[in-house]
């Protein structure tokens, strides 16, 4: 059974991608057009679209929009180099989530696949290929969709009945190209259990658990409570907190896993109170090129998200500022993965992926 939402943060017109534009949630429900690659990897590197799916899906979609602006190309081998560039380009915007070098690689790769193939006139080929490449991206947001209900279906087997469910960060709709990841599985636990409730957390700096993760609850009507981040230990020694589930943005071969900075935090607490705590993430996010987490680029943002609120400084001028995106989780701290074939230990991965 899945829970039907209609939060869909990325859609194809046919010509060019429609955002929701997540820098506004919740004061303003806005969407955005866009109709280059230089504007995708504008709304990509500024979160008008985050979360490691919808990235990756907005990187598939990137790749499709370069190909558009290629059409003057009367040379087949131009074409490939300089759509090369445009993906390289887009990879640049969010270097820590690996859904976006995935999915971007996955265009890349069948535009040269289908160079290879193809016989007729070059500016026919390049025809081609950019058509391709435009269906290839709406069949990755489409199966983006479904293995996100397929882990919601999965991870909704370990959610006890009347759970409270603590999140971190938003891995929900709006961080896929719809249903979520940790959220789907709580969408799939509450369908079966309307009992079910969440806790979020407020997810400094840029707030994605308290603006983007209580919006889509509230939206479909689920029991949500925001906390700050510095609350999760207080409920988890009052008994207050069943489960934790949170989403990725890159896992290790060994199941070390990037995430939101604070998750390892609440990973912490976690362990120390004999709370489970699980990774909701597809396959797509599953690094077999690394080993453990030390391997995992950090992106580091802007010093303005920690010093100001809402356009409000908070801080004494002349601070010294750090602000990393991320943190790793070891998988030690892990009670499992939740992908679209299972929940599997984080030592299982290797043998899952091959």
């Amino acid at each position: 059974m899945t829970f039907e939402s209609n939060i869909r943060p990325i859609e194809w017109t046919g010509s060019h991608v429609k955002l929701v534009d997540q820098t506004l949630l919740p004061y303003e429900d806005k969407t955005v057009d866009i109709k280059t690659y230089e504007e995708m990897a504008a709304a990509i590197k500024n979160m008008i679209v985050r979360g490691a799916p919808a990235i990756g899906v907005s990187g598939a979609f990137g790749v499709a929009l370069g190909a558009k602006s290629l059409s003057g190309c009367q040379n087949k081998d131009e074409f490939v180099q300089k759509l090369q560039e445009i993906g390289e380009f887009l990879k640049k915007t969010r270097p820590t989530a690996v859904n976006l070098a995935w999915a971007v690689d996955i265009q890349l790769n069948l535009a040269k696949e289908q160079i290879l193939k193809q016989v007729q006139n070059d500016k026919a080929i390049i025809e081609e290929i950019t058509k391709k490449l435009e269906e290839n991206a709406v069949k990755i947001l489409n199966d983006d969709i479904e293995i996100n209900k397929k882990i919601g279906e999965h991870g909704s087997e370990i959610v006890p009945k009347g759970a409270t469910i603590l999140t971190h960060c938003n891995a929900g709709a709006l961080a896929t190209a719809g249903y979520g990841t940790a959220l789907g599985v709580v969408r799939s636990a509450f369908a079966k259990d309307n009992t079910i409730q969440v806790f979020a957390d407020e997810t400094r700096p840029r707030q994605q658990g308290a603006r983007l993760t209580t919006w889509e609850l509230v939206e479909d009507k689920i029991p949500t409570t925001l906390i700050t981040d510095g609350m999760c230990g207080y409920f988890m020694k009052k008994g207050m907190i069943d489960v934790v589930i949170v989403g990725a943005d890159r896992i290790a071969s060994n199941g070390d896993t990037a995430n939101k900075i604070g998750t390892y935090t609440v990973a912490l607490a976690a362990k120390a109170h004999n709370i489970p705590f699980y990774i909701a993430a597809p396959h797509s996010t599953i690094d077999m090129s690394i080993f453990s987490g030390d391997e995992i680029p950090i992106e580091e943002r802007d010093e303005e998200e920690v010093t100001h609120i809402n356009g409000k400084t908070i801080c004494a001028e002349g601070v010294n500022i750090i602000n990393p995106a991320f943190d790793v989780t070891p998988a030690e701290y892990i009670t499992g993965i939740i992908t679209e074939t299972g929940i599997h230990k984080p030592s299982e991965l290797v043998k899952i992926i091959q």
